[in-house]
């Protein structure tokens, strides 16, 4: 394998990009290169891919992982949206985007075609990944709407909020005369119902984040929404939900409700993707 790295007119040389072919046509496996500030000073393409998008795709080669999606296409949704107050305020939430993140990118090293609806964080994109970045619910709904168009299933795994200001500010609220101790709030699409409402014969999974009865909210949601699948997560434990590394699951569908052990998010990320194969 190699991760080639040089000034953008080198790279786009024709003799370069001829023993390049002549390199992968024995098998050599190529590793980016990426596109940014060269060190001539130039932008464009030639910049040496990320260390971890080289240990990831050695890792890949290594262990290939069986290509079993290979040619479906899947909307992945992620990350908490951010309702804006007015410029600088908004209604938010926890959600790293952590889960979301791991689902796309195992579905993509399994072959499948991703778009990952996301929203803001400050993690970075799986290779492989079509990424639409949103803000808000409405953004959310529109981005993931329209993916699902063309899409075989989707994975709702944003935290997205219930509510948004009716009226936010063009402006800063300045606290001096302008007080900001009210806050009307609207009701936001639910984007699981609307994506299960129009899914026909696809498949929608969706997750529940709770604290308590977790079990009992996750079946009566399964039952509200009209999705085949809910993903109940217990986000009052320290090893589990927003901003961690491992998660406490369960999975509940009309078949019946499976508990799973505490894992990692890729591995969880492979297990909702197993269920997803399997329905």
């Amino acid at each position: 394998m190699i991760a080639p790295a040089m000034n953008n007119g080198m790279w786009k040389a024709p003799a370069t990009q001829a023993n390049m072919a002549t390199l992968r046509e024995h098998d050599v496996h190529v590793v980016g290169p990426g596109s940014g500030y060269l060190a001539c000073g130039d932008v464009d393409t030639g910049r040496m891919s990320e260390p971890e998008d080289i240990v990831e795709a050695v890792c890949e080669v290594l262990n290939p992982v069986q290509q079993d999606l290979a040619g479906k296409r899947i909307v992945i949704t992620a990350g908490p949206t951010h309702e804006p107050i007015d410029p600088v305020r908004f209604i938010g939430n926890r959600s790293s985007g952590k889960m979301g993140i791991a689902l796309a990118g195992e579905a993509a090293r399994r072959g499948a075609v991703v778009t990952l609806v996301l929203g803001p964080t400050s993690l970075d994109v799986p290779r492989g990944v079509e990424c639409v970045h949103v803000q808000t619910a409405s953004e959310m709904l529109k981005a993931a709407l329209s993916a699902f168009q063309t899409a075989d299933a989707a994975v709702c795994a944003a935290a997205v909020a219930d509510y948004t200001p009716a009226a936010p500010a063009d402006h800063k609220l300045k606290k001096a005369n302008e007080r900001l101790d009210r806050i009307e709030l609207v009701e936001t699409v639910d984007i699981l119902a609307e994506l299960s409402r129009q899914k026909g014969d696809r498949l929608v999974i969706g997750f529940a984040a709770e604290t308590d009865n977790v079990v009992e909210y996750a079946e009566r949601k399964l039952t509200r929404k009209g999705c085949d699948a809910i993903i109940a997560n217990d986000v009052s434990r320290a090893d589990s939900g927003f901003g961690t590394d491992t998660n406490k699951a369960w999975i509940v569908s009309i078949a019946g409700t499976q508990e799973l052990p505490v894992l990692t998010k890729p591995q969880l990320a492979d297990t909702i993707l197993d269920l997803l194969q399997n329905l």
